[in-house]
């Protein structure tokens, strides 16, 4: 059976019609004979050495794993087809969104998806809009904010794919109002792990709608998801607020978060101190009041600024792409530390970090975070702590002690109650999983057993070997 549209291997002229299962290899129609032939796709079957070296890499350039074919699906049921020709011949399936993991998380040796080829806004309607999964954050903002609406809660970055971040689960500065963005997914359409279309919600199957938000991948692909809206503003006001040390810092966090004042609540340490960042989102003549806002949280000094919403939203985008093509390592690490346990586990991290790591520290409301497989320490309020590293110059060495480090921190993470969120370069083995999603993890297995018995997808987590 021919594909619709040529796939060649490197050097060759000749379609890819078949594949061996023994060696591993792609065929053309000269020797497909002992091969098994391929469906007929709408999109491309990649093969040559360049299409798969570049999904063999991520934003951390620290993991490389080739696989032996890249599909660029043309539609929905090229993911099918290729999950169930890879559960037929006993390969794996990763599927790859921007790429902007840091360890690995979205590759494999056997077939990687390329989602980005699947990329077309649907509809932006009232309360709601349906996208692709390959398409970016930035598109869909861009769009729904045309149409005068906005997604509750986005990303610092906004180059992220719609089914990436729903497979982690999505957090930002507005996830101390809205929760996560998989908090925020009216339904989502999935290609299961035995290859089957499936439109799921909380109310037509519940039970594959919560275990594919925040599920890493484990039990299917993502395709199509359509998301809340809410009216947009038009404007976002910045208040930057400094603290000389953690306590106080820690203490007007605390309260920022307790009565939800600002839009958008995030924090970092700096050099010269740490940082909160709130954020008053409104549309004139509606205005916030600055010393209602700020007066009672005690800074050293505030800054206060104002720029159009949407361009707050996408304020780091211009950095990012700048830094992509310089391919920096980053051994990142982000975890979850209940409230009781912050400023101890604050205290014994921020000495370890650098001057140019990118150190966020901030609160959310654990009641706002509902889906089962985003896994939170037991805390009426969690705080993230990343520190986003990059290693320049590249080297091997200092490569490696980041790595243990953050294993290390890992660690020290999880005895002071806390979990990661699956993003970082965080050396993990099975047992490590298995007390990640503790009393949640007998669920987990078993919806992997129901929507991905062969184990065929997401093997990059390495959750199930």
């Amino acid at each position: 059976m021919q594909i619709s549209r040529r796939t060649v291997l490197a050097g060759a002229a000749a379609a890819v019609v078949a594949f061996d299962p023994v060696n591993l290899g792609w065929l053309t129609s000269a020797d497909a004979e002992p091969g098994v032939r391929i469906p007929a796709l709408d999109g491309e079957l990649l093969v040559d050495e360049a299409s798969r070296a570049a999904v063999a890499d991520d934003y951390g350039h620290l993991v490389h794993r080739m696989p032996v074919a890249v599909l660029r699906p043309g539609s929905v049921r090229d993911i099918q087809k290729v999950v169930r020709f890879a559960n037929r011949h006993g390969l794996k399936v990763a599927v790859r969104g921007q790429g902007h993991s840091t360890y690995g998380q979205g590759q494999t040796t056997g077939v990687v998806i390329d989602s980005s080829t699947l990329g077309t806004i649907h509809r932006i309607g009232y309360g709601q809009a349906v996208a692709d999964a390959g398409v970016r954050w930035l598109e869909l903002i861009r769009a729904a904010v045309q149409a005068g609406q906005t997604p509750p809660v986005a990303t610092d970055y906004l180059g992220l794919s719609v089914g990436g971040t729903l497979s982690v689960g999505g957090i930002g500065g507005a996830t101390s109002r809205h929760g996560l963005l998989v908090d925020n997914v009216l339904s989502l359409e999935v290609v299961t792990g035995e290859g089957e279309v499936v439109h799921c919600s909380p109310s037509v199957c519940p039970d594959l709608f919560h275990a594919v938000l925040g599920g890493l991948g484990q039990f299917a692909v993502i395709t199509r998801a359509t998301v809340r809206l809410i009216p947009a503003p038009t404007t976002a006001r910045v208040y930057h607020l400094t603290y000389p040390d953690l306590p106080s810092y820690l203490t007007a966090q605390r309260r920022a978060v307790g009565d939800q004042r600002f839009s958008y609540l995030e924090g970092q340490s700096t050099p010269t101190g740490l940082l909160l960042e709130g954020v008053t989102y409104y549309t004139p003549p509606a205005a916030p009041s600055d010393p209602a806002l700020v007066s009672d949280l005690a800074a050293a000094s505030v800054e206060i600024s104002e720029m159009p919403y949407f361009d707050w939203l996408n304020r780091v985008y211009d950095l990012v792409q700048q830094l992509l093509p310089l391919r920096l390592p980053g051994p990142w690490i982000n975890v979850f530390i209940p409230d009781e346990a912050v400023e101890g586990y604050a205290s014994a991290v921020l000495p370890t970090t650098a001057p140019n790591d990118v150190v966020l520290l901030y609160p959310v409301r654990r009641d706002l975070i509902g889906e089962p497989f985003v896994r939170l320490p037991n805390s009426p309020v969690v705080w993230l702590l990343a520190v986003l590293r990059a290693v320049s110059p590249p080297d091997a060495a200092e490569i490696r002690r980041l790595t243990a480090l953050n294993r290390t921190q890992y660690d020290q993470a999880v005895a002071a109650g806390g979990t990661h969120y699956p993003v970082g370069a965080i050396p993990l083995t099975r047992a490590d999983w298995r007390a990640h999603y503790g009393r949640r993890w007998a669920a987990f297995r078993s919806a992997k057993r129901r929507y991905d018995p062969r184990n065929v997808l997401a093997p990059g987590q390495g959750i199930f070997g």
